[in-house]
């Protein structure tokens, strides 16, 4: 009867081996997702920081050219200013206008991006937590695997004794 209670504590500690060895596996799997998924949003957020580094300088090109295109434009309507009509001030509010339009249009992309990197931190928060209780599991299952082995090694023990 000894035997047979010894021999079912030996079974019941190697399937809860087993188990612990097989959701390791699962949680090691589970962990090299998240990183991964980690690695990906980091280049997505690169991805985007280059993006948004291209469409500023696009930006800033365009305005150039719109400034050069309106000062182009002042000293030849200056030139050609017999009709009594007060060009500067028309000139100063096209000026205003396509400042204020590029304003927006500035505005409109440096929120856009915060809140593309919003998404990206609060998701790469959620993974890291994620990340952070797996470890925990994982340092909980081999402090499991750990106390199976030393109770197989008593229970080996126990058995050696009794021969």
């Amino acid at each position: 009867k000894s035997d047979f209670i010894s021999q079912y504590k030996y079974e019941v500690e190697i399937n809860r081996r087993t188990a612990a060895e097989n959701e390791f596996v699962v949680l090691k799997k589970d962990v090299d997702a998240a990183y991964m998924n980690k690695i990906e949003l980091q280049a997505k957020v690169d991805s985007l920081t280059d993006e948004i580094k291209f469409f500023k300088c696009l930006y800033e090109g365009e305005i150039a050219q719109i400034q050069s295109h309106i000062s182009d434009t002042s000293v030849i309507l200056s030139m050609d200013n017999n009709r009594n009509l007060d060009l500067d001030s028309i000139i100063a509010e096209v000026r205003a206008q396509y400042e204020e339009i590029a304003l927006k249009s500035k505005a409109e992309a440096e929120t856009l991006y915060q809140t593309k990197i919003q998404e990206l931190q609060v998701t790469a928060g959620q993974h890291g937590d994620d990340l952070k209780l797996t470890k925990a599991e994982i340092s909980e299952l081999n402090r499991l695997i750990q106390r199976i082995h030393s109770e197989i090694g008593n229970v080996k023990k126990q058995v050696g004794s009794m021969k």
